[in-house]
């Protein structure tokens, strides 16, 4: 006769709860997204996400110094330049914001890992991805001239002192000619972290206030994917991959746990991050605000998901927080 078994003997102590933890999460985990602007001694508030601000370059500084000293790894940066047109020009502009914002970050804390998201909706007049063509009747945006543009970017990048580029976009063949032009420009060791599985979602909206990126016209489905495919996506992260990509990413995250599952049990050895979207977090921060929840319960309970889906990296909004939260 076997014992009975009780799996709550292993729930009856907060410290034994802790050693059979099966899922850990720590600021190690973390990316933080950052908002730079153009402009002088500016910070904006994002009303949709609180606590975040657009920053201009002078105010960076204390702002990673003081996420270097909660112990969070790497942010990423998302630019808003003073000039805007058809291709996004300013974002491979040598003296551009982003590229002055990773100067900056270099300088004031040279440990912390600078991420630089590769995309052309905040440069751009339109808020598409790219540059502009008519294909069969219908405006759209064009996949090929769309990467030269985006290798002019990430090589800026790269002179500016990026440790790692994450393009966005979606374009076809995005992965291997962002490998060759930086391996021709001599920068061979910068790693490339794609958006190999970023889907056409709702989640987005907070972010294009933040970014500035409201597409003028249409949306973003013909490149970004369907909301509906799952195999799909195992398409895309296996070319990413084929092309060069270094690390990989799923974005949203929450309504994509399924996808990060298959990503990870399908290339367990490939580091993965998943994108805790905008969207995401102002449901938490607005539910919170109107008393409906416990925002640190909540929120940590989110990002433990993603990790248990199998995400090694989760870039989100809640980083800082977190790292006060898990103390």
């Amino acid at each position: 006769m076997f014992p009975q078994i009780r799996l709550r003997r292993l729930r009856s102590h907060p410290r034994l709860r802790d050693l059979v933890r099966e899922t850990t999460l720590s600021p190690d985990d973390f990316i933080l997204p950052l908002f730079v602007r153009y402009g002088q001694n500016t910070r904006i508030p994002i009303s949709s996400m609180p606590g975040h601000a657009q920053l201009t370059v002078d105010q960076l500084a204390a702002e990673v110094r003081e996420i270097d000293s909660l112990g969070i790894p790497a942010v990423i940066l998302f630019g808003i330049p003073a000039h805007k047109d058809a291709c996004g020009s300013s974002a491979w502009d040598d003296q551009g914001v982003v590229q002055q914002a990773i100067r900056t970050i270099k300088e004031a804390t040279p440990n912390l890992l600078v991420i630089t998201d590769l995309c052309f909706c905040e440069f751009t007049d339109h808020g598409h991805c790219g540059v502009l063509l008519e294909d069969r009747g219908r405006i759209d945006v064009a996949n090929d001239p769309t990467l030269v543009n985006l290798v002019k970017q990430a090589v800026s990048h790269a002179r500016a002192g990026a440790d790692m580029i994450a393009p966005s976009g979606m374009m076809d063949g995005m992965i291997q000619a962002l490998r060759r032009g930086l391996d021709e420009a001599g920068f061979s060791s910068i790693p490339i972290m794609s958006y190999a599985a970023k889907y056409a979602s709702g989640f987005y909206g907070p972010f294009r206030e933040a970014a500035e990126s409201t597409p003028k016209f249409g949306d973003r489905r013909t490149y970004q994917m369907d909301p509906a495919n799952g195999a799909e996506a195992l398409r895309e992260v296996a070319l990413d991959l084929a092309e060069g990509a270094d690390l990989l990413m799923v974005k949203p995250a929450l309504s994509y746990l399924d996808i990060i599952r298959r990503v990870k049990a399908a290339h367990p050895d490939v580091p993965l991050a998943a994108y805790n979207v905008s969207g995401e977090f102002a449901m938490v921060k607005a539910a919170a605000a109107n008393g409906w929840i416990d925002e640190q319960r909540v929120a940590l309970e989110i990002l433990t998901s993603i990790r248990r889906a199998g995400a090694d990296m989760i870039l989100t909004y809640f980083a800082k927080d977190a790292c006060r939260w898990l103390g």
